[in-house]
């Protein structure tokens, strides 16, 4: 069973290219599931109804999110009948939405988890410790399990990797915006990768205007910063090749697409 993710898709640039590459990603990999992370796809900041729909309608059938779940306020509104909308499973208790979705492949069940790190990050609940009991709950409906870990130190992604070997099919983190090429299968058969990367603007800063963040290094001042509207764009992504009788990894292979990695049909 094939599995695609594609990382933080940042703006409109980002859903540009979400609506050119899926069709294309989706007749080269075959996957049986393909998940998004939104959090950022509102203008860098959050995620509306609007944006949620038309990720499923190009294809997605999760879409996961990170710490910027409650920037775009309109996502209070819809997220309770989101049913494939997946917020980090360590908010604190009383939060809206949820932290772990199901989805139907024919015979077959696939849970996709979705957690934030701590480190560096606004303080939550433990990550390692709600992982361990939304995958107890999971493991008795299915071995397919796919976590999404938002996280900012690759120490942290490496040791939830760890920690999770042998008990998911894959963890891939989120958050940084910048691809690692460190994709492998663990020992146990978890395939892992710490950051994923971005889908958004390639002239960019992790998405957003240069201009901005370089006037932010340079004086220390508060600035806004914006998503580019014209430019260049990149996508990010994984393809995960699941074993249908265990549900762990078989192979893990990086996505990288821009005018530096032209895409290859």
């Amino acid at each position: 069973m094939n599995l695609l993710f594609i990382g933080d898709v940042v703006g409109s640039p980002g859903r540009e290219m979400i609506k050119e590459y899926v069709p294309k990603l989706k007749e080269k990999f075959r996957p049986q599931i393909t998940i998004i992370n939104g959090e950022n796809a509102a203008g860098g900041k959050g995620i509306t109804e609007k944006i949620y729909r038309e990720f499923l309608e190009t294809g997605a059938q999760a879409i996961t999110l990170g710490n910027h779940a409650w920037d775009n306020r309109e996502v209070f509104e819809f997220i309770d009948d989101a049913k494939y909308l997946v917020r980090p499973a360590n908010f604190p208790e009383g939060a809206p939405g949820k932290g772990i979705v199901y989805l139907k492949l024919n015979e077959l069940e696939v849970a996709i988890i979705n957690l934030q790190g701590r480190t560096f990050m606004n303080p939550l609940d433990c990550p390692f410790k709600k992982a361990d009991e939304l995958i107890e709950a999971a493991r008795a409906r299915t071995p397919f399990i796919f976590v999404d870990f938002h996280a900012e130190v690759t120490s942290e992604k490496q040791a939830m990797g760890w920690y999770l070997d042998g008990r998911v099919s894959a963890v891939v983190g989120t958050h940084t915006h910048v691809q690692t090429a460190d994709n492998r299968i663990l020992p146990g058969g978890t395939g892992y990768l710490s950051d994923v990367g971005m889908t958004g603007a390639y002239d960019g800063i992790l998405g957003v205007e240069k201009e901005a963040v370089l006037k932010r290094f340079l004086t220390s001042l508060p600035v806004r910063f914006e998503v580019p509207t014209s430019g260049r764009n990149q996508l990010s992504a994984v393809s995960i090749e699941l074993d249908r009788k265990t549900g762990f990894t078989k192979k893990i292979e990086r996505i990288l697409i821009s005018d530096d990695h032209p895409f290859y049909s």
